[in-house]
């Protein structure tokens, strides 16, 4: 896992094994996000960043991507995890509701909420840490924190 030198969080990822620790040192480098944006391509590494976001967590249980569920919960870490993927939602509204009654329930429980595919929703969340994940050559991946 490469770092740029700035004070940006960018880091190159040549396998799975970084992109899970990349989302381990998420979660020490934003101690205070509830909130998790995800945004990138099909494939680009989404829940395997969220496997490591939830190991940083305490969470033992396995993770697996709510593509069909749309959700999940995990509840028995350090801190509860509510995982999200909103591709299968094509319509904004579907997936701004079903965002606002998981992330709801998240405060309500002081967990965390990671949301893959947040192009989907059209909602103003000032609140949330943003990351993209795109391909770059020779199947690695980067990983850029970003502001709107």
């Amino acid at each position: 896992m490469t770092k740029d030198q700035s004070n940006n969080f960018y880091r190159r990822l040549r396998n799975i094994e970084e992109t899970f620790l990349c989302g381990r040192e998420i979660v020490n480098k934003f101690p205070q996000a509830k909130l998790i944006l995800l945004f990138g391509q099909l494939g680009a590494g989404k829940t395997s960043l969220v496997k490591g976001i939830a190991a940083e967590l305490g969470i033992a249980e396995p993770i697996t991507s709510p593509t069909f569920s749309l959700s999940n919960h995990y509840l028995d870490g350090l801190t509860p995890l509510i995982h999200m993927d909103l591709y299968r939602l094509e319509n904004v509204n579907s997936a701004n509701e079903l965002f606002l009654q998981e992330e709801e329930f998240a405060q309500s429980i002081n967990g965390i909420t990671v949301v893959e595919w947040s192009e989907r929703l059209n909602l103003k969340l000032s609140e949330a840490v943003k990351f993209k994940i795109d391909y770059l050559k020779n199947d690695m991946r980067s990983i850029k924190h970003f502001n709107d």
